[in-house]
């Protein structure tokens, strides 16, 4: 693999209750409430793979193989998720992601000469990240804010519709660190801790999963009763 900057995920094998080795203390804790929050642990695959890259900006391989572990899953299972993901990184990258919008909305208010703009500034094409390390740009399809084109994203915040001078100030105060209110560093989601989890009765849920399995069962042996009968029509004598 070329730049020697990736790690092997690791065997594909469950990791049962091996205690994970990378993630913090703090985010490890933060893990086994989410986990708590759901019927099934390996439920939590999203939102412990958000708390892994809080923790490291992206998800590293070392991360993936200790939720793994948490969930009683496959590192591969985690990277398969994962790499489904567009909010999610299985490479590094900058303190701040910079998402340019180029879909019909922006790129008909000049979207296209933003990104140009943003990539001969920044010295990278669309997918690089700066030398620096603060900055990865990307071109994204519709953000959802057509409005305010042509639409840019800070670490999954709206910024408003931006213009090459705007852009340039822009990242002059996210590398001044000016922006950190507003917009955290590139893994935050959200700063506010989930504590609930389903608000439905348990008995409620139990019940009607118990429903569900039954009657998945009653029609999977209608339809071999009925592939059953067939065949017997079929093999008749004439």
């Amino acid at each position: 693999m070329s730049g020697g900057s990736r790690t092997p995920v690791g065997v594909p094998r469950r990791s049962g209750v091996a205690a994970p080795r990378h993630l913090s203390a703090d985010t490890r804790a933060r893990a086994l409430e989410v986990i708590a929050l759901y019927p099934q642990p390996r439920s939590a695959m999203i939102p412990l793979c958000h708390l892994a890259q809080e923790e490291d900006g992206w998800l590293t391989p070392e991360a993936m193989a200790d939720i793994a572990g948490l969930l009683d899953v496959t590192p591969a299972e985690v990277l398969g998720t994962a790499s489904f993901y567009d909010m999610l990184h299985t490479e590094p990258v900058g303190t701040h992601v910079v998402s340019v919008c180029t879909n019909v909305a922006c790129l008909l208010n000049g979207a296209a000469e933003l990104l140009e703009h943003a990539e001969s500034s920044l010295g990278v094409n669309a997918g690089g990240t700066t030398a620096d390390g603060s900055i990865t740009l990307e071109e994204s399809e519709c953000l959802a804010d057509c409005d305010r084109a042509p639409c840019v994203q800070v670490n999954h915040r709206f910024v408003g519709a931006q213009t090459p001078v705007s852009f340039d100030r822009l990242v002059a105060d996210l590398r001044a660190g000016a922006r950190t209110q507003d917009i955290p560093g590139h893994g935050t989601l959200v700063r506010v801790r989930r504590t609930t989890g389903l608000q439905a009765d348990p008995v409620t849920v139990a019940g009607e999963r118990a429903a569900m399995a039954e009657a998945q069962a009653g029609r999977a042996a209608a339809a071999e009763a009925a592939k059953t009968a067939s065949d017997g029509v079929g093999g008749q004598p004439s």
